[in-house]
């Protein structure tokens, strides 16, 4: 699937309390931050109460959380007017770029 299909597919399934730009900003970006904190809990307990084994069955409720990301992440890119797939270009572009000048791991922020 395509980054443009998935925008528009997953669209289909936003549905909001109100409707102005300003609140799904704030619902969408609050919802981010609560699925990224569930990827971040489960892969925890993986880390500290399974010695980081990543069984299949892990995996896979890894997995579904980052569905969850993703769809969060796709309703924030389309409310503020960009697509997934100019999201991931411009990511690419200034990781090569970085590359290039040998501080992908080097530095702070996003002029590094």
């Amino acid at each position: 699937m395509q980054f443009a299909e998935y925008d528009q597919v997953a669209e289909k399934f936003a549905s909001f309390a109100k409707d102005t730009q300003e609140y799904k900003l704030m619902l969408l970006s609050m919802g981010l931050s609560g699925e990224t904190g569930e990827v971040v809990d489960k892969l925890k307990k993986i880390i500290n109460n399974e010695a980081g084994v990543l069984t299949e069955e892990k995996r896979a409720a890894v997995a579904l959380e980052l569905g969850d990301v993703l769809w969060y992440l796709s309703q924030l890119a389309v409310t503020c007017g960009v697509s997934l797939e100019v999201v991931a270009q411009a990511n690419i572009a200034k990781l090569t770029d970085r590359a290039k000048r040998g501080v992908v791991t080097k530095g702070e922020g996003d002029t590094r």
